[in-house]
């Protein structure tokens, strides 16, 4: 069979492979994290057989419960926060997989308690030797569990057995504890056994905007200061801080959302083309990125970013507090709720090409974009057009709630006149290829499992994010805001957002319910 330029010999489609078999060690069992993320995705996991036969959970906690009230609490867990319909038989054999051991995680005796189950459920289930544990427990917790489980060996690796530790967000509180953590963690494992998780890369379109842009030969190209205005990324939210207001209090928006939801989504629209898909290729070239980035001198932070804080407003029809009278929050807070900026990368592809993010709560849609905005064409051929007709062609990388692109682009109305509209292309994961079951920590889950480091990040990424971000917080410190709250609830935050692009004769792409 000869093949012409227009075509390519058939691949077969690769699947993914079964994790290798092991034991998952979940520290905060009993935590909303475990049960509205973690169990269902292990279950999605187990639907599409991809969890070893040997697999087994082990949940750790400070109540006491036995194997069989673990899972029945797990059970009635999971009938509440299923992502999907659900297989009565595969979840009757996943929930017998679970086991559970009660204990304090400052305690000594509790990792020679695990060490001792361990060893047990994993002879009951093949003996391999493969443990990772999952620290879905408050911050303060993160490097000394990590040290615990080396003092009793259980982070050491021998006779082809891994150990992994997966560490939530967030991995620091600025760049100095975030250097004191990683120090701490590598001092007892090394980098490629500590996975800090980012659940935003589990989501398919943050991983397809690799795909998106190194798969198409008629992107690439483009992707670039000769072509492309500026990059839009927002991260928006319509709840408020809910249950979470003294943890809330004690982040803000900046350090909750900034140095590794949104760095990660900017690395991966800037990033040149690594030389494979392989982690650290990958990686190597997200953190030149962080690298080149801009830092913010004192001036840039008056000039360059936004702060704000809800006041009390309406919410898809209802009247909702501010944020100051929610609970757990001090009625004086200075605490932002929203975050604007305006950021540079210094390299030859995006060299004075702003990249524009924002953050926020009680804002009027829940979504997550990057808007790619091109520059303009020249207008000398459509001098009889109205000028607001002729809008920019942008591409839009929808990450949640629906996950999707469309790309906006101008075609001539219905008529005898040469009159421009503004047409949409739009297209939607779902509609595609179909929904399935996810929670968005499938894929991290399983990665981990397979040792496949490529969506966490590395000790180098996580500093070099804090190191943009504490001279904002610096300032910010020094300089507490006068004027919370600044932003009615439902509106799209504080008037200085829309000025930072307002200055530069550009506008925010707001996508509403």
């Amino acid at each position: 069979m000869v093949f012409t330029d227009t075509q390519t010999a058939p691949v077969k489609p690769r699947t993914a492979r079964v994790a290798d078999p092991c034991i998952m060690v979940i520290f905060g069992f009993s935590g909303d994290l475990t049960r509205r993320k973690l169990i269902p995705a292990l279950y999605n996991l187990a639907s599409q057989r991809l969890l070893s036969p040997d697999f087994a959970v082990i949940g750790l906690g400070r109540s006491p419960m036995s194997d069989d009230d673990a899972r029945k609490k797990a059970t009635e867990d999971f009938k509440q926060f299923a992502s999907g319909p659900i297989d009565e038989t595969v979840w009757n054999d996943f929930v017998q997989r679970i086991h559970y051991i009660g204990g304090d995680f400052d305690n000594p005796g509790t990792y020679e308690h695990l060490k001792e189950v361990l060893g047990q459920v994993d002879q009951d289930h093949g003996k391999h030797g493969n443990y990772f544990f999952y620290l879905a427990t408050a911050p303060n917790f993160f490097g000394d569990i990590v040290e615990r489980l080396a003092n009793v060996g259980l982070m050491h690796e021998e006779n082809g057995h891994w150990r992994r530790v997966i560490v939530e967000k967030p991995f620091g509180h600025d760049l100095d504890s975030a250097k004191a953590l990683n120090q701490q963690l590598l001092k007892v494992a090394s980098e490629c056994q500590i996975y800090r998780i980012d659940h935003y890369l589990g989501k398919e379109t943050v991983q397809n905007i690799l795909a998106l842009r190194f798969a198409n030969g008629i992107f690439e190209p483009i992707w670039n200061r000769r072509y492309i205005d500026h990059v839009q990324i927002s991260v928006v939210e319509t709840v408020g801080v809910e249950s979470r207001g003294g943890y809330y209090d004690n982040a803000g928006a900046l350090r909750d959302m900034v140095p590794n939801h949104i760095m990660q989504l900017i690395t991966l629209t800037a990033m040149e083309p690594p030389i494979s898909f392989e982690a650290n290729a990958v990686r190597d070239e997200q953190a030149k990125i962080l690298h080149a980035i801009q830092p913010f001198s004192n001036e840039d932070v008056l000039s360059k970013t936004v702060r704000g804080q809800y006041g009390e407003g309406t919410v898809d029809g209802e009247r909702v507090p501010a944020y100051r009278a929610e609970d757990g929050v001090p009625p004086d807070s200075r605490t932002e709720t929203f975050v604007a900026m305006r950021l540079l990368i210094d390299n030859w592809r995006w060299a004075g090409v702003p990249f524009y993010l924002r953050t926020g709560k009680r804002l009027p849609g829940r979504n997550t974009h990057v808007v790619i905005q091109f520059r303009r064409a020249p207008f000398m051929l459509f001098r009889e057009t109205k000028v607001e007709n002729m809008m920019p062609n942008q591409l839009v990388l929808h990450i949640q709630p629906e996950e999707g692109i469309s790309l906006r682009f101008a075609a001539k109305t219905p008529g005898p006149a040469m009159q421009l509209g503004e047409v949409n292309m739009d297209f939607a994961y779902a509609d595609y290829f179909g929904q399935t079951p996810s929670t968005g920590y499938e894929r991290l889950l399983h990665d981990c499992m397979i040792g496949d480091a490529t969506l966490f990040q590395r000790a180098d990424m996580v500093e070099a994010g804090w190191s943009i971000v504490n001279p904002v917080l610096d300032v910010w410190k020094a300089l507490p805001p006068r004027n919370f709250p600044n932003y009615p609830s439902g509106t799209w935050g504080p008037k200085e957002s829309e000025e930072l692009m307002e200055r530069d004769g550009r506008r925010w792409r707001n996508f509403e319910k």
